[in-house]
């Protein structure tokens, strides 16, 4: 049977002579509702409204560098030789660890600012890391990036994938259907968006959500990260996304036996 190849357009329309890009588009979609679910949640726990937007203002400048930079530390070899292409982050370039580890470091010295608790932000903002990293992993599927290795059109047929996302699937660079990656960590983070918005009902001790948020992606993105293709690697064949997600596994795992043997008195999420 013969199959009409349509390649989704990445840019979605013009400004002028300015082109919008599908992928910006979905990212800053990802952001808005991922603000507005946070904000919801942080003004019904006690927080001041403009609380979430006045850390968004320095999270979000400061993930997009931090992205950049652990893209462009991971690519040394090459960046080292071509300088000039380190701020040009247009041509492509970022990794979610660097952002995540960016907007991290940055809620932490925020919540010291402000004398608040930095896991009960945590906890608040764990549904909407996910909704983000759900939203945005679509702007790869439309790049035709962060896909896996080759599989045949039947594979994807047999996972009753739509037929234009088959075709979007479809590389002419290697002249074949490869894995979706991308599908498979959104559907992941789908996954984990439910438990965490379940997890919160029962009311857990302050910080486990966030925990469960970094537990939960890291298992995925350990074994998603072996079928892709365009890995960051540290040394040889050590890609750099698995060892970062199994520290992330084992601090995690070992933070929240921890804070259950230690936290005394143990302080719920709801609790104020």
């Amino acid at each position: 049977m013969d199959f009409i190849l349509l390649t989704i357009n990445r840019t979605a329309f013009h400004i002028g002579s300015l082109p919008v890009q599908w992928y910006g588009i979905l990212i800053v979609t990802g952001i808005i509702i991922a603000y507005v679910v946070a904000q919801k949640e942080a003004v019904k726990l006690g927080f001041k409204d403009d609380l979430i937007a006045d850390l968004l203002l320095w999270a979000i400048p400061i993930s997009i560098i931090s992205a950049r930079a652990y893209y462009v530390i991971m690519r040394w070899d090459y960046y080292s030789q071509h300088p000039d292409r380190i701020i040009k982050i247009w041509e492509g370039g970022i990794a979610i660890h660097g952002a995540l580890i960016g907007a991290f470091v940055t809620a932490y010295i925020f919540t010291r600012m402000r004398k608040i608790s930095f896991f009960k932000l945590a906890d608040i903002a764990a549904p909407s890391i996910l909704i983000g990293q759900i939203i945005g992993r679509w702007g790869n599927f439309i790049n035709q990036e962060a896909y896996g290795g080759p599989v045949s059109r039947t594979f994807l047929e047999n996972l009753h994938l739509p037929n234009w996302l088959i075709e979007q699937m479809y590389v002419e660079a290697s002249s074949t259907y490869v894995h979706p990656t991308f599908l498979y960590e959104s559907m992941w983070n789908v996954i984990g968006l439910i438990i965490v918005l379940v997890l919160r009902k029962v009311n857990p001790l302050r910080g486990e959500l966030f925990i469960f948020y970094l537990v939960w992606y890291s298992i995925g993105r350990f074994y998603i990260e072996g079928l892709r293709t365009d890995s960051l690697y540290l040394v040889g064949e050590l890609r750099s996304a698995q060892v970062v997600s199994i520290i992330a596994i084992v601090v995690g795992i070992a933070f929240l036996i921890y804070r259950r043997k230690t936290m005394k008195p143990q302080v719920r999420y709801k609790d104020k």
